[in-house]
């Protein structure tokens, strides 16, 4: 199809096709669609998995970013009504204004740099998606499961909406071309309620935005420096708050950070409500 067309995969926009159709099948499958759904496709490529899911929802709205693909992309799903083609940058995109309601499901296979950018779009909309089914890189969905320990602001910033999980891999070989690294399929399954309401979620973003600054140093540095205050106030903080002031960002579970944010609320920067 690209020969057809004289299209080249576009490095800078981390293009890789995939092409084994048993991979497409079991994101279907991960995406869990009854034929009643609207589905939200980030980067439609040339057309695959916006067939397959068709077949199997509602409604397909399919986004993609490469004017060249769109000429492609209308040939491939020509006999599908059920299809909406929409040439543009999701991350320049509302999904409100492209599914009208939450409770969607969200599919996409995204280059790995964009991955935290196009999740947050998505969790923070105004129409939140029912679920996301993304292929991304191995290593990063594997973070994004990752348990108190082995925590980073990404896995927290998805783990706040979601409980996430790793529901297939994909080998390097299942793709045109071929990446250097696996891909996994990572399933989130959204909570009626994100975990913080609307004005403790502004302020949890500040505050482990602050913890993981340094991830190395212990939560009593990194919070005197970012809150401007002395150490020994930062551990009085924490100590009240039930946390030991040695412990690090990474350590602490989603419950704790709860604890600290209404802990803290009072002198974090900002007034919440979002991030």
């Amino acid at each position: 199809m690209l020969n057809r067309h004289h299209l080249d995969p576009r490095k800078g926009l981390g293009q890789n096709f995939l092409v084994d159709h048993n991979a497409l099948c079991r994101i279907v499958e991960s995406a869990a669609l009854t034929g009643e759904e609207e589905v939200l496709e980030i980067g439609a490529g040339l057309g695959s998995l916006t067939r397959l899911l068709a077949d199997a929802a509602k409604r397909v709205m399919a986004v993609e970013i490469d004017s060249r693909l769109m000429p492609v992309l209308s040939e491939v799903v020509s006999g599908y009504a059920n299809i909406d083609l929409v040439q543009g940058d999701i991350l320049a995109l509302d999904p409100a204004q492209l599914m009208g309601a939450p409770g969607y499901v969200a599919v996409a296979n995204i280059p790995y740099y964009i991955t935290s950018a196009i999740v947050r779009h998505l969790l923070e909309s105004r129409a939140r998606p029912a679920r996301l089914v993304l292929t991304m890189q191995k290593e990063v969905a594997e973070r994004i499961c990752a348990e108190p320990g082995e925590l980073s602001l990404l896995a927290l910033s998805v783990q706040v909406f979601g409980q996430p999980r790793i529901t297939a891999t994909i080998p390097a070989g299942a793709f045109y071309p071929v990446p250097g690294v696996d891909s996994a399929t990572l399933r989130v399954d959204l909570y009626p309620q994100p975990f913080f309401n609307d004005e403790q979620r502004g302020y949890f973003f500040t505050l482990i935005r602050m913890g993981f600054a340094q991830k190395r140093k212990t939560l009593r540095n990194t919070l005197a420096a970012g809150l401007h205050i002395s150490g020994e106030e930062s551990a009085r903080c924490l100590l009240s708050a039930g946390i030991d002031p040695q412990r690090r960002a990474q350590e602490l579970s989603l419950v704790e950070w709860k604890t600290l944010v209404n802990e803290l609320k009072e002198i974090l920067p900002g007034k919440g409500g979002g991030n």
